[in-house]
Formats: C-alpha cells, structure tokens, sequence
C-alpha cells in the first residue's frame, strides 16, 4: 500500500506539471473527452498519459495471440523477453507520439514555439513515459496493487467524479455566477434563490457545469456494474493427484473484464486524433470530410465533430438526442455493442483465455472438471461457457455504456466502467493474497500462529511458501 501510494503522488504530481514551451490556447483538444479514461491531462508532463503503454501491451498480445512471435509463458526467459519486448515498444510508441503531438500543432505552430522548445517538449514528454512505464514495472513486480496502469485510469476517474461533485470553481452565465460542483452549487441555490424548490429544480437540471441528476445517474450505474460482477458460472474442478480436493472455477459474465471497452476507446481516440490532424489541413477534401469534419467550442477551446463518420462514432450529448437525431443515435448503439462483442470474442483467443489455453492450464496444474477426465471434454464443457460470456459480456458492457452516457453520467460512461472493474479486481486481488480483511492489517502475523493441519490438507492447499513444510513432513514420515 505505501509503494502504491507512493507512485500514486508522483503520478498526480506529474499530472500538475506544465509543461515548458507550451504556446498556450494553440490549438482545440479532440481528446479532451477521453483523457480522464486515459490518464491524461493536457499541457502537463502526463499529455499522453497510459496510451503508449497500453497500446504496445495490446499489440504485443496481439502478436503473440496470431502466433507471429512465439511465447511460452510457462518459461522464465520467455516471459522475461516478452516483458523487455513490451516495454521497449513502449518506448518507441511514447517517442512516436511525442513527435506526432509536436508537428500536429498540438502545442502551436513549430515557427512560432522554435524547434528548441520543440525539442525540449518532446524530451519532457518522452521523460514522463519512461515514468509511467517504471510505476507500472514497479507495481507489478508486487509492491502495490495490481498494476500502474489500473490505478492511474481508477483515480483520474475518481478524481474527476469528485471534482464535478464538490468543485468551489465558479462559473459565470448568462443567470449570473454559480459554483462547478453539483452539490455545492445545490446548497448555494438553496441560500441564494428565495424560491427553494425552483432552487432544487435548477440544481438538478441546470444546463452549465454537472448536475445532480449527472450525479445520481453515476451512482446508479455504479450499482449496476456491481450487481453485474457477481454474474458468473462456477465449474467443480478436482485434483487428478489428490483425492477428495475439489474447488470452484469460476467464469464471470465480464470475461474479458473491460478489455473491450478500453479497446473501443483506443480506436475512437485513434480515430479522432487522425480525422482533426487532416481536417486542419484539408478541409476541402471530400474524403477528410466524410472521415470527420471538426468545430472548436469557443469556451475551453475543445474540439468536438459535427459530421462525418468521427461524428456518429461519437456519443449522444443528450438522451432527447434519441428523437432529434435519431440517425446518429442508432448508428452509435450499433457501432459500440458491435465492436464490444466483436473485440471481447477476439480478445479470448489472442489472451491465452480460450477454452482451449484454460483446459491446457487445469493439464498443467493436474486439475480437471468434475465427471470430464478426458482432455476433449473439457475443451468442449469449457466451450460451452466461456465464448459465449465473452460475446454477451462485452455487449453487456457496451450496453452499459451507452446507458451511462445517454442517463449524463459524470465522467462517461466508459469511465464509470473502468473505475468500478478496477477496484473490483483491486479488492479481488487483497482478498486472495491477504485471505481476510485481518490479515492485511496485521501483515506477516499468520506466520507466527501456529495451527495444527493435515498431511491431507497440507497437500492440497500447497503452496511456494508451504513447500518447506511439505518436505519436512515427507522426510519425518520416510
């Protein structure tokens, strides 16, 4: 936890650090809508935030799941290159970035910053992913919980969540000035306005800054992300070596956990950084404009499509926009269920998560499914189960998606999903290595009670750290 906290302070640090030769308001942010999903924020050192790394993570696996390069996670040298692989496309693809940020015009025309201040942009960005890469090494190498990635994403989404909740910034219109935050602007419409139930009305659909409704849309969906993760198939699989060892393997109706939604952000945002690079330039091109055409929002300076195919691939702003633009709406529900299913079934077979990869791990463990003995068989109960929670899965969460963003959910609702997998999977991961609430307390206390077990039971809850005592039993009884 104290690793965790700490590259937790350098990361949010980070994340406040301007960076230097910036032309300030140079240029519209087409990702300004998906940098709290990727960690980012702009101007600062984390601009690209966990893109590099998670794209060369997914292309990585990718090669590895088509079998391009071969791995056998099974070997110490394998993984270790896979690792060292990975990292180093990191790198390149922070590099390629950094540059492509640079000449976009990102920061300004490069005649006008220099090509010193150019270069030393580049060099603060490339620095700041080689950073992230370091945390997340650092947190998977077992000195924190689960990995950097996860975390940074969880709380830059609650960190946004609880700044559109409580923000003291006020905002000034046309009805005069009121504060950021949802609940705070509820209590200064209480004290302001003599009329409190107009007050209440106004704070729960007022049109600027988040509102109440927003905020009890997230909270909502929150609980149904929740009730939705205990949704899971749970096979009885025995031990072919222990007699009596039984236990439960569970397969969850979020099979491939937010993969597919995280893989539909990267294309979109993919999409939407090329299509307003080409528009700049050329506006007039027919092509350019069927791929997106672009308008820059005159408050905050953000770039948002209003045609083309960026525009249908984008979200509702609104849920009346059901009725007034139905074209658009039925096209982005298509699209998102569709590539959801489509990238959760894929990401199955390229993960080593197939049937066929978890038949050849329960092999390796000496494990099998109750009443199935033969390798066939349990390819084919497994079959039964896990492609068909991949697709419905990743339609689930692209369901949920659609419905958090159309209900106005504070943060969207890709980001409302990725907060609450993550710190799902975050408690999942204390609750298996720490056994119980006490035990991650009282940290190592478990190895100085002593409770008498087993030669039986030793034997099937063997472990790395119970091998010892395995063998010390194995010679008393020789």
């Amino acid at each position: 936890l104290i690793w965790a906290a700490i590259s937790l302070f350098i990361y949010l640090v980070c994340s406040q650090i301007p960076v230097y030769g910036v032309q300030k308001g140079a240029a519209g942010d087409p990702l300004y809508w998906i940098r709290v999903i990727l960690a980012s924020n702009k101007g600062s050192l984390m601009e690209l935030g966990i893109s590099p790394i998670v794209t060369a993570s997914m292309i990585m696996q990718l090669l590895a799941g088509v079998k391009i390069i071969e791995v056998d996670q099974n070997l110490k040298e394998d993984r270790m290159l896979f690792s060292a692989a990975q990292k180093f496309v990191g790198l390149l693809i922070t590099i390629g970035e950094a540059v492509a940020y640079v000449l976009s015009g990102m920061y300004g025309d490069i005649q006008q910053i220099g090509a010193l201040n150019s270069v030393l942009i580049i060099v603060q960005l490339v620095f700041a992913g080689i950073l992230v890469i370091l945390l997340d090494e650092l947190m998977q190498k077992g000195y924190g919980i689960g990995s950097g990635i996860s975390l940074f994403i969880a709380t830059n989404i609650c960190e946004s969540i609880l700044w559109k909740s409580f923000s003291p910034i006020t905002l000034s219109h046309e009805g005069g000035v009121e504060y950021e935050g949802a609940i705070i602007a509820l209590f200064h419409s209480l004290i302001v306005k003599p009329n409190k139930l107009n007050a209440i009305e106004h704070a729960f659909f007022r049109p600027t800054g988040s509102n109440l409704s927003n905020l009890i849309a997230t909270v909502i969906v929150f609980l149904i992300v929740i009730y939705f993760q205990g949704f899971r198939v749970e096979l009885n699989i025995t031990s072919r070596k222990v007699k009596g060892y039984q236990q439960k393997y569970p397969i969850k109706l979020f099979y491939t956990s937010n993969v597919p939604i995280i893989l539909q952000t990267a294309l979109i945002s993919n999409l939407y950084f090329v299509s307003q690079i080409v528009y700049k330039r050329f506006k007039g091109n027919l092509l350019v404009r069927l791929l997106g055409t672009w308008q820059e929002h005159e408050a905050g300076g953000q770039s948002y499509p209003v045609g083309g195919l960026a525009y249908y691939m984008s979200p509702p702003r609104e849920i009346s926009d059901l009725v007034t633009d139905p074209i658009h709406s039925l096209f982005y529900i298509v699209f998102v269920l569709t590539i959801c299913a489509w990238f959760s079934r894929l990401w199955v077979d390229v993960s080593g998560q197939s049937a066929k990869d978890v038949a050849q791990q329960l092999k390796d463990q000496d494990m099998t499914i109750q009443s199935q003995q033969r390798d066939g068989m349990i390819v084919k109960e497994l079959n039964r189960y896990i492609p068909a929670a991949a697709a419905f899965g990743g339609l689930c969460i692209g369901a949920l998606t659609i419905v958090a963003d159309l209900l106005g959910a504070i943060g969207s609702g890709t980001g409302i999903l990725l907060a609450v997998t993550i710190i799902y999977q975050c408690i999942e991961t204390i609750n298996k290595e720490s056994g119980n609430p006490s035990e991650l307390l009282f940290g190592q206390l478990q190895y100085f009670i002593l409770t008498p077990v087993s030669y039986t039971h030793l034997r099937a809850h063997e472990t790395s750290l119970h091998l010892v005592c395995r063998l010390l039993l194995e010679k008393k009884k020789r």
